[in-house]
């Protein structure tokens, strides 16, 4: 994984480890904590040094979590108000955590423990963002010195003073935050473009001279051979470090409408508790809509209403006319634990996965998504975190789609790996859900963000998290009310409220029929798609195929128009029928 590795941290620095998957970051980690030993090398601890390490899968042990907090030997106070400080119950059983609450309670223990060195592997997965935020902050008030694995950018930026980058089996170092590593890094992949470029030319001119130079001075040759020997090994170890790109896209299918999904206050509760009270939002194709909140808060609940997964208490959901889904869900539920990776891609049997509707060697399509050859027969249980994420974008990027929803799809996934799936996601012709806790990834792609605060508000900005934070402060604050609509006032201050305005006879009448018509066309269009999904339909009756594909254009082209019709005269009911308040008049007039 790495091999003469040097890395010192200092009294009260703030460092982050920085790497792709699979690059060997965890076992440093390990390595430095003193859990795993090296092969070779020396590693020095200053005496009495007290070290903690927080680990990407926690193991939370004990009865209930002030045994846990507690067990590393931290005094019981000190557990309890950790435990505490980050949202937990010291009372609380360990079995049936969440993975956000496992991740908190291995925290807690780390900090009762008042370590000297605190070694953080992955700390930010499965937190929500309210909870990373809150760990920022009690990582700037300790005094320990700080090594933390992260690819969340926002996180690390923040918390940082200097990085160390563990690529092709050696550590560099950099003394400044993570803000100025990306720049810092692309300058040395250029300079190592440079070298592996001078490098070959080398190689060919000695390969050159080996094949047409002086034979005859033995000696010569045999240095020059042995100088070529060398540098093809080099090659070859470059090669072999070379952890290669991911060359991912994702397949588009047909246009949706122009609604994707229209919510009109939505409500719904679970036992005693309201996640969500009078919602309503309006996606549009294109658009690229966050949902963010606290873990528990109702995010996935909200996607499920929104694709109709779960019927609210109250309120409607519409969905959109000819909608083809991705989804990639949190849980992974979708993965089996038993099945193979090449059952996992062509879950049908045989080696072909149909990628944007053409066929592809699934090895082939593997390797797309830095899966070896050799991890093609082995079960998905034995792939990490990073990876099995990796397999859910490969199946889900694959099939054509024009509304995707991710729900937390940044987990475990190193930057180089959120870079390239950022990139494609804005390239994405479709319309975009998307559930996470990565600021930085929020900020780069949405065009607005709904956040609830899971007790029942919801609120929805343009724009990413920093709009939403700028624009609704103290939203989640625990005692944060909803603002009141303004009661009318006596005599001689407000008029009341108007009373609402109606469409007028003509255009109410209209808007049924297109309602009508919508439906009609979408059932219509349904038809011609399972027509064409026969595969003989073309050979047994070329001009029927032509007609049903004409059909299925013209169905398009009227649905278009029907929606567009449809939404300027739902807007104009919606501003009719919005109370106005008026201005302000004489009391002796009324």
């Amino acid at each position: 994984m790495f091999d003469g590795v040097d890395l010192g941290l200092e009294a009260r620095g703030r460092a982050c480890l920085v790497g792709r998957n699979g690059a060997g970051k965890s076992t440093l980690l390990r390595i430095l904590a003193g859990a795993t030993a090296p092969d070779s090398g020396e590693r020095f601890v200053k005496p009495g040094l007290k070290i903690a390490l927080v680990r990407q899968e926690p193991v939370i042990d004990g009865e209930r979590l002030i045994e846990h907090a507690s067990a590393g030997g931290a005094p019981r106070h000190a557990a309890e108000a950790a435990l505490e400080g980050l949202g937990l119950d010291p009372a609380r059983p360990t079995a049936g955590l969440s993975g956000g609450e496992a991740r908190r309670a291995a925290l807690a223990r780390a900090f009762a423990e008042a370590p000297d060195v605190l070694l953080l592997d992955e700390p930010t997965n499965h937190l929500d963002i309210l909870a990373i935020e809150t760990l920022e902050a009690r990582l700037g008030r300790i005094g320990a010195s700080l090594l933390m694995v992260s690819h969340d950018r926002a996180f690390l930026t923040r918390a940082t003073t200097r990085c160390f980058w563990l690529e092709g089996r050696r550590v560099r170092r950099l003394d400044a935050g993570f803000g100025d590593f990306e720049d810092w890094a692309a300058g040395i992949s250029a300079a190592d473009a440079e070298e592996e470029r001078r490098l070959d030319v080398a190689i060919a001119r000695e390969a050159h001279w080996m094949t047409h130079g002086v034979t005859a001075r033995r000696t010569r040759n045999e240095g020059r051979r042995r100088r070529l020997v060398a540098l093809r090994a080099d090659k070859a170890e470059r090669l072999r470090l070379s952890a290669g790109s991911m060359a991912i896209g994702a397949g588009v299918g047909a246009p949706s409408g122009r609604r994707v999904i229209e919510a009109r206050k939505l409500c719904k509760t679970y036992g005693e508790r309201t996640l969500l009270r009078d919602f309503s939002t309006r996606i549009i194709k294109g658009d690229r809509v966050a949902i963010v909140g606290a873990n528990g808060a109702g995010k996935t609940t909200l996607v499920k209403l929104l694709l109709g997964e779960i019927p609210p208490d109250s309120g409607s959901v519409r969905l959109g006319s000819n909608l083809d889904i991705a989804y990639i869900d949190q849980a992974r539920i979708d993965l089996a634990a038993d099945l193979t990776l090449v059952q996992a891609l062509a879950p049908l049997g045989g080696d072909q996965v149909m990628v944007q509707g053409q066929p592809r060697h699934v090895a082939a399509y593997a390797r797309d998504y830095l899966f070896r050859d050799d991890q093609l027969r082995q079960p998905v249980a034995s792939l990490s975190g990073g990876e099995r994420n990796r397999l859910l974008l490969a199946r889900a990027l694959a099939r054509p789609s024009n509304l995707m929803v991710l729900d937390e799809p940044t987990n475990d996934l190193d930057i180089e790996t959120l870079d390239l799936l950022e990139d494609v996601l804005a390239d994405y012709a479709g319309t975009l859900i998307l559930v996470s806790h990565d600021r930085d990834f929020i900020d780069r792609l949405a065009t607005s963000t709904i956040a609830l605060d899971g007790r029942g508000g919801a609120v929805e900005t343009p724009g990413g998290w920093s709009d939403l934070t700028l624009q609704n402060p103290g939203f989640f604050t625990p005692d944060a009310k909803p603002p009141k609509t303004a009661a009318p006032r006596a005599a001689g201050a407000s008029r009341p409220v108007a009373a609402p305005v109606k469409l007028s006879f003509r255009d109410a009448r209209r808007l049924a029929e297109l309602e009508a018509r919508l439906a009609a066309l979408a059932a219509e269009i349904a038809g011609h798609e399972q027509s064409l999904a026969d595969a003989g339909l073309y050979g047994r009756d070329p001009a029927a195929f032509e007609r049903v594909s004409q059909g299925l254009s013209a169905a398009r082209s009227a649905l278009a128009k029907a929606e567009d019709e449809w939404f300027v005269l739902e807007e104009l009911r919606e501003r009719l029928t919005r109370p106005v308040a008026l201005s302000p008049v004489d009391s002796s007039n009324d």
